[in-house]
């Protein structure tokens, strides 16, 4: 993958590096169950004490919002690239 990655150490680390990313576009891969994976591109809109949201939107009508812990992150179950 292209971008900058996040290389975290601990969730503090990932909440301070996402702090400052709010408001630029971000892929997301979240691997699920049964070898599953998601891959979106949206924005990180904002950060939380114990989540961060990405809007994604596929159309100009609608916009998604997803969630994910930071803890989601630590143990590689979510990855995020910033362009």
């Amino acid at each position: 993958m292209r971008g900058r990655g996040i290389l975290a150490k601990s969730i503090l680390d990932i909440r301070n590096e996402l702090n400052d990313h709010i408001g630029k576009t971000v892929k997301l891969v979240a691997y699920e169950s049964r070898n599953r994976m998601t891959e979106k591109t949206g924005t990180l809109s904002s950060t939380y004490p114990s989540v961060f949201v990405v809007e994604i939107s596929e159309d100009q009508e609608s916009v998604d919002r997803v969630s994910y812990n930071y803890i989601d992150i630590l143990t590689g179950s979510v990855e995020l690239v910033f362009d």
